[in-house]
């Protein structure tokens, strides 16, 4: 073939396309969808809602119009330890409350990477890569535990979620206008002769302003509250005068320091058994906790997470939701479409392939909460709880093939009691700094 494509080749196309298979596929493809027409049926009998290892994680979350997946999903781990603590019923930790947060200090964040990188041209790829998205809604497991430990947490009806919080659209393109703004005028003050200080207390005023929008937006965060609810029996509870971080400590009570996350990233620049950080990622600006992760081999991952349920405690995981996912029925796996029967084509690269080729990287975080294994300790699917409410899957739960959690899963958070030794002494090494770009920085939506 040439350089161009002919009308000659478009002829020997149309040709080879012109027979009785292809032409009944397109009609049904036509008039119903590609996911419809090559719906695996059988996806349904392989797969299972059965597990032989469980916990119970209660009634799923629903994050309706917003990308707070890592929020809802952090959080439903987390509810698990005050529903336990206070014997509730259904619950739920405030959504809401770690959102404006995370708008304030990524908006402050994204502030210091203006000034901080002052001197780089208009249209470098830093600066695109700053301006794209400035204070959008995704996130990763170090960004959260960054808000948790700086602004602890509230139950869903002490800040219930708003309008804006539920659909997050419409603030995020005001936020992010302003945000370009305030850059435009930061590097305009430079170019005046203006110092990195004197553009540090312009930065306040905007900060100010920001404050302002998230504060009519979402509403204002309490100091302290007083809780009221009543446990599983009926038995009243009243909690007084506490703040967000008190409630953390004393219904939560994780230890911060010892939740942190593993990835699998098989590409050639990224050894396992080393750790690894983010430039130009997070959002609380010299925090406690920036972003660092181990990579390790995808058994490790599979290993660690059956370990941390065969504890009773769920474990929160990212992972490429839309690949071969059935949103409405709740599979994801391999096997969920036949795609190779309706196109008479496959998709063959490797899960190094996809990330180098920029045709995966994690895009949600869920919770997993149950595994099923077969007679040696190996694992068949895994039980997943979503955060799109119950009209998705099985009440919004999902089954997850092991084959998919092995190609498609990059991230999981565990305590590191369940780390080996040698893993142990790896996470203490100095991370190595990935691009802005890297795939390792996507966040979960």
């Amino acid at each position: 073939m040439e350089k161009a494509i002919s009308f000659k080749d478009i002829k020997n196309f149309e040709k080879d396309f012109s027979n009785s298979r292809n032409l009944l596929a397109q009609n049904a493809v036509v008039a119903n969808g590609i996911n419809a027409v090559a719906k695996n049926h059988m996806a349904k009998v392989n797969n299972p809602y059965a597990f032989s290892v469980e916990v119970d994680a209660g009634k799923v979350t629903n994050q309706k119009q917003s990308g707070r997946c890592w929020m809802f999903a952090s959080y439903n781990v987390m509810r698990l330890e005050v529903i336990k603590k206070l014997d509730l019923g259904h619950f739920e930790l405030s959504q809401n409350y770690p959102l404006f947060f995370d708008k304030l200090e990524k908006s402050n964040y994204f502030l210091e990477n203006i000034i901080d990188n002052i001197d780089e041209e208009n249209g470098s790829r830093l600066m695109a890569f700053l301006l794209a998205a400035p204070v959008g809604d995704g996130g990763q497991w170090d960004m959260f535990r960054s808000l948790v430990e700086k602004y602890g947490v509230v139950p869903q009806d002490i800040m219930p979620e708003s309008a804006a919080s539920s659909a997050t659209r419409e603030l995020n393109s005001y936020l992010t206008k302003k945000l370009r703004g305030f850059a435009c005028e930061l590097r305009k003050m430079y170019r005046q002769g203006h110092s990195v200080e004197e553009l540090r207390k312009a930065k306040e005023e905007m900060m100010n302003t920001i404050y302002r929008m998230l504060s009519i937006a979402l509403g204002t965060p309490p100091e302290k509250f007083t809780w009221e609810t009543k446990d599983r029996t009926g038995k009243y509870i009243k909690i007084t005068d506490i703040t967000p971080k008190e409630f953390f400590e004393k219904y939560v009570g994780w230890d911060l320091d010892e939740y942190v996350t593993v990835i699998n990233a098989p590409t050639k620049d990224k050894p396992y058994g080393k750790t690894f950080t983010v430039k130009c990622l997070g959002n609380v600006k010299d925090g406690k906790y920036p972003v660092k992760y181990l990579n390790l081999p995808m058994d490790d991952l599979r290993d660690l997470t059956i370990r941390q349920l065969k504890d009773g405690k769920a474990v929160w995981f990212g992972s490429d939701v839309g690949q071969f996912s059935d949103r409405k029925e709740g599979f994801l796996t391999m096997d969920a479409f036949n795609l190779k029967e309706l196109f008479d084509t496959d998709f063959p690269m490797t899960k190094e392939e996809r990330l180098d080729y920029g045709d995966s990287l994690m895009t949600h975080a869920m919770v997993i909460t149950g595994v099923d294994l077969d007679e040696n300790g190996k694992p068949l699917r895994w039980k997943v709880e979503n955060s799109w409410g119950e009209d998705v899957g099985q009440k919004g739960y999902f089954v997850m093939d092991d084959r998919w959690f092995g190609e498609f899963s990059y991230q999981i958070l565990l305590e590191k009691k369940y780390f080996t030794e040698e893993q142990k002494k790896q996470f203490e090494q100095e991370p190595i700094k990935l691009e802005p770009w890297d795939p390792m920085g996507s966040l979960a939506l």
